[in-house]
């Protein structure tokens, strides 16, 4: 029961829609409709305004620390598989909320949350590369593509010792081909050389 009140507090806290409620608190608008649709940061940082856009980065980054470090807090026995678990049903809330249609954002902010919040350091390394690509390309699709796709090789490296390594390992496997899957459109773009960079 304590697990099951986890996961149902980790999915409606992954799914508060801050780009949503950014764009109707700010300019009256739904972002949904504007831009290219979307619920992230970059679509509010361009329908919005840059600050706002860097707020609903660190807002939806926030949700998915808060849901796997406030149940850690609360129940420190939790294992890794249900840690993972938890984490996940947050970026799963994120993407498909149940308030807007289960039509949400793609998942790459809340997921950075949820695992510098477990694994701080393959997740801050992985973010450290984000932060390289973004800067060399100006393209947060590239950039989020790159580090998903890098992320499980980073677990490889740095936690092939430790127990939990195997339950890592494939849920990283498993939120890059989420990752590619929210990006599909991203991606056709990008190979089209279609894909708008930032600013």
């Amino acid at each position: 029961m304590i697990l099951l009140f986890c996961l149902l507090a980790a999915y409606f806290l992954g799914s508060i829609p801050f780009g949503l409620l950014a764009g109707y608190a700010v300019k009256g608008l739904d972002v949904r409709k504007h831009g290219s649709g979307n619920l992230g940061a970059t679509n509010v940082f361009r329908v919005v305004g840059k600050k706002w856009g860097i707020a609903v980065l660190l807002l939806d980054a926030l949700k998915g620390y808060a849901a796997c470090a406030a149940a850690v807090y609360a129940v420190p026995s939790l294992g890794p598989y249900a840690r993972l678990a938890i984490g996940m049903t947050a970026i799963l809330g994120h993407v498909f909320p149940v308030w807007l249609g289960f039509k949400g954002g793609k998942g790459v902010a809340t997921s950075l949350g949820v695992f510098l919040a477990l694994i701080p350091g393959p997740a801050g390394l992985t973010f450290g590369l984000w932060i390289v690509v973004f800067v060399l390309f100006r393209i947060i699709s590239l950039a989020s593509l790159i580090a998903a796709c890098v992320f499980p090789a980073v677990i490889a490296f740095l936690m092939y010792d430790r127990p939990e390594f195997h339950a890592y390992l494939g849920i990283s496997l498993l939120l890059a081909g989420f990752i590619i899957y929210t990006h599909r459109a991203n991606i056709q773009r990008l190979v089209h050389h279609e894909e708008k960079k930032l600013f």
